[in-house]
Parts: C-alpha cells; sequence; structure tokens
C-alpha cells in the first residue's frame, strides 16, 4: 500500500509545508508546524470545496452606503445579567460567538446555565457537547441546581449529524462544546487538527448565518492562553470572549476581545459558588482589601474595564536589596513600572535604585491602562516612607517621562464611582477635574507628579 502523503501545517496561520521547519514560512511562528496527513487532490469526496465559506454574508447589489437602510440588531438577553453586559445586551440572531479559557475555569457552566435560562423563556436550545456524555451534562446540571431543565442535549462530534440535528429541531440558540472535538467526514484528518477546525468552524458559521440561529462555541487555549487553532477562526465569528481567573479562585472575568455587536473589553464579574456562576453586582468590593486601618504602600485606583468604573486596591513592597534590585509586577506591566521607577526618581526625588519593589494588583485583576500610573507611584512612595495614605484616599491618572500627569478617559464617572462607595480624598489629574463639586469627595487635581507627592505628603 502507498503511504500516506505528510505535511506539516501551521497551528498559528493554518499554512503548510512539505517538509518541518522551525520557522513557518507564512507567517514566520517558531515550532509551531505540525504533521498531518494530507487532503486528497481535487474537487472529490476528500476535500471540502471553497463554497464552505460561500453563503457567509448575503449577496447583493452594490448600493451607496447612504442609501442602505441601518437597523439596531435584536438581542435576546440570556437571563445572567454579567454575560449580557459582555455580549452587549444579549445574544443575536445569526451571532456567531467564540468563548474561550483554561480547563475547569467555567466555560461549560456559564452556558449551560445561560442555555436553561434561555429556554425558561420560550426559546429552543440545543446544546452540542463532545467532550462529555449527555448523562455527564445531566449530572452537572443536577449540581447546579436547574430542576427539570428541558434544554436538548446532543452528545456528537460529527459535523454532518450536528448540522441535520440543527436543521431537524430548529433551535434558537446552539452551543458546541467544544470545537476542537468536532469533526468531518470529508476530511481525513483528525479532529482538533488546523484543517478540521476551520472547516467545521466554516460550515457552522454558514449555517449560523443562512438560518439566523445563534451559535456559540467554546474553543480550548494553548499554554499562553491565547485560542488554540488557526487565528482565521477568531476573524470568522462575531464575538471572541476570554474566561479569565484562577481555577482556586472563586471569581471569574469573562472580558470581550471582539464584538461586532456590541463594545469590545467589557467585562463581567462572576463568583463561583455550589450552584454554578453567580454576578458579582459590585465588583469593587472584591478588589479592596479590608484594612481596619489603612497600611503603607496600599493605594486605591479607580480602573475603566469597557463602560464600567471599578475600584481596584494596588499594593506595594519596598524592600533592601542586594547587588541585583528586583523589580517583580502582578497584574501590571513589568516593563511600565521600570519606567515609572525611573520617572519617580528623575521628577519626584523618590530613588528605588537600591530596593526591591513588589507591585500587585488585589484580586488576580490584569489591569493594562495607563490610568494605573499614578496610583502605583503614590504606593511606591508610601512603602518606601512607610506612611500610609488617608483614609477613603483614591487616585488616577497617566504619567509621562516628563513627569507630566495626563488625563485619563471618562474622569468624571470614575470620581462619581468612588464617592458612591465612600471614598472622601482623590488626586487626579487637572484635566479630569470637574467643574462642579461632587458631593462627599475633596478633589486635588495635579499637572505633575512632584505636585501630586508634595499634596499627599500634606494630607498624611
Amino acid at each position: 500500500m502507498a503511504k500516506d502523503k505528510a505535511i506539516f501545517t501551521c497551528s498559528e496561520c493554518g499554512g503548510t509545508s512539505a517538509r518541518w521547519l522551525g520557522k513557518c514560512p507564512s507567517c514566520g511562528a517558531w515550532n509551531t508546524l505540525v504533521e498531518s496527513v494530507a487532503e486528497g487532490g481535487g474537487g472529490g469526496k476528500n476535500r471540502m470545496s471553497a463554497s464552505s465559506y460561500a453563503g457567509l454574508a448575503q449577496a447583493q447589489a452594490v448600493t451607496p452606503l447612504a442609501a442602505i437602510e441601518a437597523q439596531d440588531v435584536a438581542r435576546t438577553p440570556c437571563g445572567i445579567e454579567e454575560l449580557d453586559r459582555v455580549l452587549g445586551g444579549g445574544v443575536v440572531e445569526g451571532g456567531v460567538v467564540l468563548i474561550g479559557g483554561d480547563p475547569g475555569i467555567g466555560k461549560s457552566t456559564l452556558l449551560l446555565q445561560a442555555m436553561d435560562a434561555l429556554h425558561r423563556t420560550g426559546m429552543p436550545t440545543l446544546y452540542v457537547t463532545g467532550e462529555e456524555s449527555g448523562a455527564q451534562v445531566a449530572l452537572r446540571s443536577r449540581r447546579l441546581g436547574l430542576d427539570h431543565s428541558q434544554v436538548n442535549v446532543l452528545a456528537e462530534i460529527q459535523l454532518e449529524k450536528i448540522l441535520a440535528t440543527v436543521q431537524a429541531t430548529q433551535p434558537a440558540v446552539v452551543v458546541i462544546d467544544s470545537i476542537q472535538t468536532v469533526y468531518s467526514d470529508q476530511l481525513t484528518s483528525a479532529p482538533g487538527s488546523v484543517a478540521q477546525v476551520r472547516e467545521c468552524a466554516a460550515h457552522l458559521t454558514r449555517a449560523a448565518k443562512s438560518t439566523g440561529i445563534a451559535t456559540i462555541l467554546v474553543g480550548h487555549v494553548t499554554k499562553e492562553g491565547a485560542l488554540a487553532g488557526p487565528r482565521v477562526l477568531e476573524h470568522m465569528v462575531d464575538t471572541v470572549l476570554y474566561f479569565e481567573g484562577d481555577t482556586h479562585s472563586s471569581f471569574r472575568l469573562v472580558r470581550a476581545i471582539k464584538n461586532r455587536f456590541g463594545a469590545v473589553n467589557e467585562i463581567g464579574v462572576f463568583a463561583m459558588t455550589e450552584r454554578g456562576l453567580k454576578g458579582v453586582a459590585n465588583p469593587s468590593a472584591i478588589f479592596l482589601s479590608q484594612h481596619s486601618e489603612p497600611v503603607p504602600g496600599s493605594c486605591v485606583l479607580v480602573t475603566l474595564e469597557g463602560t464600567r468604573p471599578m475600584l481596584v486596591e494596588i499594593q506595594a513592597l519596598v524592600d533592601s536589596s542586594g547587588p541585583a534590585p528586583r523589580r517583580l509586577s502582578v497584574g501590571l506591566d513589568r516593563d511600565r513600572l521600570a519606567m515609572l521607577l525611573a520617572v519617580l526618581h528623575r521628577h519626584a526625588g523618590v530613588a528605588c535604585a537600591d530596593q526591591d519593589v513588589f507591585v500587585n494588583a488585589v484580586g488576580g485583576v490584569r489591569i493594562s491602562e495607563p490610568a494605573a500610573d499614578l496610583a502605583v507611584m503614590l504606593s511606591i512612595t508610601s512603602s518606601l516612607r512607610g506612611k500610609a495614605l488617608p483614609k477613603g484616599f483614591i487616585a488616577f491618572g497617566e504619567v509621562g517621562l516628563a513627569g507630566e500627569v495626563r488625563p485619563a478617559p471618562r474622569g468624571q464617572e470614575r470620581l462619581k464611582e468612588a464617592a458612591k462607595l465612600g471614598f472622601s480624598v482623590a488626586v487626579v489629574p487637572r484635566a479630569n477635574a470637574p467643574r462642579k463639586p461632587i458631593e462627599g469627595l475633596e478633589i486635588h487635581a495635579v499637572e505633575r507628579v512632584d505636585e501630586a507627592m508634595n499634596i499627599v505628603r500634606g494630607l498624611a
């Protein structure tokens, strides 16, 4: 028998090579070529045609943009407020959502709860599981307290049977858990390979657009935390959600990375309980430590996640070091920490060159916006001098290399959120100072880092 010809496929871009190479010739990624069996040539049984991608958008005549009627898409709330926030208000007819996260973080649990809530509102649902049996899904529903749930469950991994079932039952929402387990008979490669994931996702996306059935795909992630499979998967779907959080913690974050029907960078905060994932109404309480008295090295930051202002405690510890001082940050950019220490030394006269500096964002949250700069610098200074910041103190603002304090977006909403939670003193950029005073909040507007340091010394 003739030996099947092997090809090497890139797990990042889907490019192919006749032999193994350390670097992908298509996208330049290293160590991403994976051996697989070459598909049969021609347009026969063993190869999907290009029509797999046809029909993703309805064919229309060329029309001027001003002549096209723009309508808001209708949304159906899932019944889980935090998930609806991330989705932009709910699921969209014909929309395709891709959700990824670490194993055991709660993807299947959340989707099973959402499907049950949608079904109780009168929407037919179908939950396709390829990683568990129907009995295991039923056992999970009993643990979650979903008594007498009428969600239809299909334990199947063959694409053609899944599409036939969807066509026969006509659900409003379909969950595919997970896309890496689905395979098509028209391809000879194994489930989870780049070819299978790409082609199966294309078929499911085409079916969703042509029938108007909302489809939710569960995706595996790599060691680095990115969605496994070719990046074309993220471009093909309408919405990409990431599950974040430590599996040892009870709190989870769902973050929108891409959303064609809503705002990106929205987050939903959940708490894992015995009855599944529950939305957290006041997420700021998670990220604030409960100190009876103010402690050195602690500063509260008002950060912005999507459209939601949240209060996060930034903690810093400055300690004497050996010949090689360490700079360590958890939840913050380490390179930015080194830059802030240099600015602190040059423009505020606070030297930490011979000190170990550790900075942590409480609660496991990751902060990427530069508005955290001022709070980080104040917490470092507080720890170095051993003096706590005043009780009820908050700060935010971006710091430049010249020592200036730049404004943060939506400063008014940040200040109102802090006042609502009982904070009384704020140091903010001058451009963010409100025109009208906010009741119960004493606001100090600054333009430079040294000015902020002097104000804090006076308050302390």
